[in-house]
């Protein structure tokens, strides 16, 4: 190892170096960092421990060697073509011996050199080498002129550098050789190791010249630069203490001349609003020693704006500001009813937080999660809420947000820092019991910022929310008295600490009825009036809404029927500015002439007829759906193709509905070696669409079981549940959703397993009416009820024949 040493160095002059005999054999020592040039006394200590060998050996004969450096500083053991192939030879002059066994050692240069083949490697390298000697041309007067500039360059950067001696300009005039000037130069340069060792390699006495002016010019300019910079400042500290003099000259005055200062007034502004604002203990106690803090600060200073701000926030806050709430649990039905249909449960249960408010004042807010299908009506229930309870109503929408800084606040240590959402929230409502709605709670991400789930943890808590830090406020907030809502459209991405804080209160999608019901009292009033028909008289027909419902939208919630209507209106609205006459009443019939042929239709019987395909009921975040699934057979040898973008949950539903067909293959009339001869492939379409779960098993194996017996399923029938290898049905979730799927899509009966027989509660009576449910246990019963019966199986049905000479081929 060779690294620079602090020791003092120095220029030889007055020693002829040329007659100094370089060996053509020389061991090489590799330097980091150092490029050495001729003439240059230089110390540098040697530690790696073939360099140390190197030395040793060398000390007892001529004590001339070659330096070479190296091309990457951070090679440990570097080959010969890791070295600069132009090197220095130089002398050793002195050696010291340390105590951990590395060698400081003192060389001067004698002259360049060019490294060729290397005859050792190990413990060291030895090289043969050419000397260089410099090509200068005789009387030439650009050189001299190049000399010159060089020499009163020198002396400008000499005097520029602390650290060189005057004595360096004295004795770069006495140098008078242009070569040996340029590398007096250039050693007293701190350049780049890539430059210095140009320099040493150029061996053109004026194209040395030229690159060592153009680069000492360059370090003279960032020189000048920083001396011009470190004067600005100086000036700048100097007008600040003079400012700072004469404010404390001006405080006297005013003081004498009896008039009052700005600063005492905003100080004494403070004191009041903290007074004011009352403050629990512990808060009161960080707000005095600010504002302690703030009166010896100067107003100049970077920290006062810092400190004032802070205090700003303080007294700003409403520690103890509350509305009153409205308990009145008659007038809160109304509020609810008037402003949302249906959603029983929902009502029901803010009325219950109602009640056992009016009985018992000091309950801690509850943490409601509104989880459901988009369009809804999450967010507008929590408005509705807070107008019902005469509350203040703040919404934070958590969609997208990866800072944890958001929720809890920017430390204060920061520029521009703020308190986190939750207490700007709360500031801007002006009262310390909001009903605070966080919406989209499942949208929240995480990166290298934190994870703002977690930080959610604190604050959804009941039981320990009365003490929520923020880290800009770093004082405790009392947020028990909030009323919490948040919003999500699926619960997974959830995480489970975070659920398990929340009551979670579902909003499944609507049925036919009620989206009528709510068109009539909500989107179509408000749309007329939003596209200036308010004073139109315009009627809907039940059924041209129940005509949009089911040929425009297919959704669970209501914003594709609320755009599908504002369409309407906007087409009578420009019906009436081109002057025709507006209709007094919209009929299913007027439906398509405004909004143009039906996006939607009911494609089940035309894709059940034949064998082998099956429909399913899904659960997806926009509600529940229909799927199908498709078998079909080919000449193949035991192989099943799984396609659809699906899941690894449903492909293994799917090699579990094969297994438990082939088990009952002599029961459902099918050859017991059908496998051994064909290939069966399983397609969900819409195979853009991921889809998982288990719940398409009996769908599934209704399909296999169809496609292999050649009997269709009932077109009209669509099923739902998980199977077993022992063909048990086992219970499914998002039972409501499904059911209402089935209903959009002209479903009349539905297989589900037996024990989500109790979910039915959830569904309206009539939609129970209109739809014939089976409940089974096992796949047999799904099988003998889906099946249609005498049935013949289709020639092309069985198994193909397998040519001897071409492979697989159709009889």
């Amino acid at each position: 190892m060779t690294e620079k040493s602090k020791g003092e160095k120095r220029f030889e002059i007055d020693e002829d170096l040329t007659q100094v005999e370089v060996p053509e054999l020389l061991p090489v020592l590799p330097l980091r960092g150092i490029v050495i040039f001729p003439g240059y006394i230089y110390p540098f200590l040697v530690s790696r421990p073939a360099s140390l060998k190197l030395i040793e050996d060398v000390g007892q004969a001529s004590r001339i060697i070659a330096l070479a450096a190296q091309k990457n500083p951070e090679e440990e053991v570097p080959a010969p073509e890791g070295l600069y192939p132009r090197g220095t030879a130089v002398r050793i002059l002195r050696m010291l011996r340390y105590p951990d066994q590395s060698i400081r050692v003192l060389v001067q240069g004698l002259a360049r050199i060019e490294l060729k083949n290397f005859t050792q490697r190990e413990p060291y390298f030895i090289a043969h080498v050419d000397r260089l000697h410099d090509v200068t041309q005789p009387a030439d007067k650009e050189v001299a002129a190049l000399h010159d500039h060089l020499v009163s360059q020198f002396s400008k950067f000499v005097s520029l550098v602390p650290y060189l001696p005057d004595e360096l300009q004295a004795l770069a005039i006495q140098v008078k050789e242009p070569g040996r000037l340029t590398d007096m130069v250039a050693s007293y340069m701190k350049i780049a190791i890539e430059e210095a060792q140009d320099l040493l390699a150029t061996l053109d006495v004026r194209q040395r010249l030229e690159k060592l002016i153009a680069i000492l010019s360059r370090e003279i300019e960032l020189l000048e630069l920083g001396h011009k910079i470190q004067s600005q400042v100086q000036t700048e500290l100097n007008k600040n203490q003079r400012e700072y003099y004469l404010r404390q000259q001006l405080k006297a005055i005013q003081k004498e001349l009896g008039e009052s200062d700005s600063r005492s007034s905003e100080i004494e502004e403070l004191e009041n609003k903290v007074e004011e604002a009352k403050m629990p203990p512990e808060v009161r106690k960080v707000a005095d020693k600010e504002l302690d803090r703030l009166k010896m600060i100067p107003p100049e200073s970077a920290e006062h704006t810092v400190v004032r701000t802070y205090l700003d926030w303080l007294v700003t806050l409403p520690w103890g500001l509350s509305t009153q709430d409205n308990l009145d649990v008659k007038h809160a039905r109304e509020v609810l009813d008037e402003d949302h249909f249906d959603l029983d449960k929902i009502k029901e249960r803010i009325l219950e937080f109602l009640a056992v408010r009016k009985l018992k004042n000091d309950t801690k807010g509850p943490i409601l999660c509104f989880v459901g299908p988009p369009g809804t009506g999450k967010t507008s229930l929590g408005r509705s809420i807070a107008r019902a309870m005469g509350r203040k109503f703040v919404r934070l929408s958590l969609g997208g947000i990866r800072d944890e800084a958001e929720i809890r606040g920017h430390r204060r240590t920061y520029i521009g820092s703020l308190p986190g959402r939750i207490i700007q929230g709360l500031r801007n409502a002006g009262s310390n019991n909001p009903l605070f709605i966080l919406d989209e709670v499942d949208k929240l991400g995480a990166d290298f910022r934190g994870d703002p789930a977690s930080a959610l943890l604190e604050v959804l808590d009941p039981e320990q929310n009365n003490t929520f830090s923020d880290h800009y406020l770093d004082v405790p907030f009392d947020l028990s008295k909030v009323l919490f809502l948040t919003t999500a459209n699926m619960l997974d991405p959830i995480p489970p600490a975070l659920r398990d804080r929340m009551e979670v209160l579902e909003l499944p999608g609507y049925t036919e009825e009620e989206k009528v019901q709510i068109a009539h009292r909500h989107l179509i009033p408000k749309q007329l009036a939003e596209n200036g028909l308010g004073d139109v008289k315009i009627e809907f027909a039940s059924e041209a809404i129940r005509e949009v419902i089911g040929n425009y939208t297919r959704e669970a919630g209501l914003r594709n029927l609320e755009r599908e209507i504002a369409r309407i209106c906007r087409k009578v609205a420009r019906a009436i500015t081109e002057g025709e006459a507006a209709p007094e009443r919209i009929g299913p019939e007027d439906v398509q002439r405004f909004l143009g042929p039906p996006r939607f239709f009911s494609e089940v019987a035309e894709r059940t007829h034949e064998a082998g395909v099956a429909t399913g009921l899904a659960w997806t975040p926009n509600g529940g759906d229909i799927m199908f699934i498709e078998s079909t057979r080919m000449p193949g040898q035991k192989g099943l193709t799984l396609t659809g973008s699906l899941g690894d949950v449903m492909k293994e539903s799917a090699q579990a509905a094969m297994s438990y067909v082939r088990s009952r293959a002599e029961r459902l009339g099918i050859s017991a070696d059908f496998f051994d001869k064909s290939d069966i492939h399983v397609h969900v379409p819409a195979g853009a669409i991921p889809k998982d779960g288990p719940s398409g098993g009996v769908t599934i194996a209704a399909s296999l079981a169809s496609l292999l017996s050649g009997r269709p399923v009932r077109s009209d029938l669509a099923m739902t549940g998980e199977i077993t290898l022992r063909g048990k049905v086992l219970p499914v979730g998002g039972i409501k959703e499904k059911v209402l799927a089935a209903r959009r899509a002209g479903i009349k009966t539905i297989i589900l397993p037996r024990r989500n027989e109790r979910d039915l509660e959830d569904i309206p009576p009539e939609v129970r009416k209109e739809l014939e449910m089976h409940f089974v246990d096992t796949v047999d019963e799904v099988l003998q009820f889906a099946l249609l019966d005498n049935v013949a199986k289709p020639e092309e049905m069985k198994p193909p024949a397998r040519s001897p000479s071409a492979g697989t081929a159709l009889n």
